[in-house]
């Protein structure tokens, strides 16, 4: 069986053997042949010797001209090589007829294994269809990630805001108020006190942290488990939590400001081939705006 594969020619180990036999059974067939035609050209030689030109002609063991017995002891060794050739030694000997029953049982082995494996591919594909079906009769949670990150992706510096933009505040807080907010230790304790009217859960690896008004989770996961009531959960932060989020949540709200500022935490670069841009609006700078801003919205492809 020949295989290609990125313009090379492969040929595995039953191939190989199958031409190893038919070489074998050629170089078997032409030692016969050679046999033969020698057996008749000598034989031909040796009765004009004998017959034709009188040589050795009172020679005769067992009662016959010594070229007829020097035949006939030479035609019992041509058959025996012939029995060699066709009976003893065939082509498609047991031992190639095991080995080849070897290979068909392997192949089926092989076969059967790859059925198997279907099965039970398709057994999962039904086990998850039955676990959609059975999610879509829930409320469906909607992850979103929200942020203000500048032109050079800076988020904040020393655990502090650098840039004051009322607009993006109050638009954080339409969006998130009367949901749940997931966010770092951090990121909580750059906060005042815990965000009003909405649910503050905080990340720590501090079993025992407490503060007025939080809940505390030990993982993403964690947190939204505790937000699974939540139809659209937000996480505000900070840099890692964006980056471990990034893979899981459903959209992005993010605040783009025109400008670059020195930092010590940097928003995720959007992949454009997982995330599509599905809603702007454009803010250019004013009297209360030091800096044009943008606000985007994402969507997983």
């Amino acid at each position: 069986m020949i295989f290609r594969r990125k313009n090379k020619t492969t040929i595995d180990d039953r191939q190989i053997d199958l031409v190893d036999y038919a070489r074998a059974r050629i170089r078997q067939k032409k030692r016969l042949y050679f046999h033969l035609v020698s057996f008749l050209f000598v034989s031909l030689v040796l009765t004009i010797l004998n017959i034709g030109l009188g040589y050795g002609v009172d020679i005769k063991p067992f009662g016959y001209p010594w070229v007829l017995s020097a035949a006939l002891l030479w035609v019992v060794f041509l058959l025996l090589h012939f029995f060699q050739v066709y009976v003893t030694k065939r082509f498609m000997n047991p031992a190639w007829e095991k080995q080849q029953i070897k290979n068909l049982v392997g192949l089926q082995e092989a076969r059967i294994e790859k059925i198997k494996r279907k099965l039970d591919k398709e057994a999962s594909l039904i086990a998850n269809a039955e676990w959609h079906k059975e999610k879509t009769n829930q409320s469906i949670q909607r992850i979103t990630i929200i942020a203000a990150a500048s032109t050079n992706h800076a988020l904040g510096k020393d655990n502090k805001l650098i840039w004051h933009l009322s607009k993006d505040l109050q638009h954080f807080k339409k969006l998130t108020s009367g949901h749940a907010v997931i966010m770092g230790r951090k990121t909580f304790e750059s906060m005042p006190r815990s965000l009003p009217n909405r649910t503050n859960i905080v990340i720590t690896r501090q079993s025992d942290y407490k503060a007025e008004n939080i809940k505390v989770a030990s993982s993403i996961s964690n947190a939204l488990s505790i937000a699974k009531d939540d139809p659209r959960p937000f996480i505000i932060g900070g840099g890692e939590i964006y980056k471990e989020s990034m893979k899981i949540a459903d959209e992005i709200e993010l605040t783009r400001v025109h400008a670059t500022f020195e930092a010590d935490t940097y928003f995720p670069e959007i992949n454009p081939h997982q995330w599509e841009e599905v809603w702007r609006e454009e803010h250019p700078a004013d009297e209360t705006h030091a800096h044009a801003f943008t606000f985007l919205r994402y969507q997983k492809k």
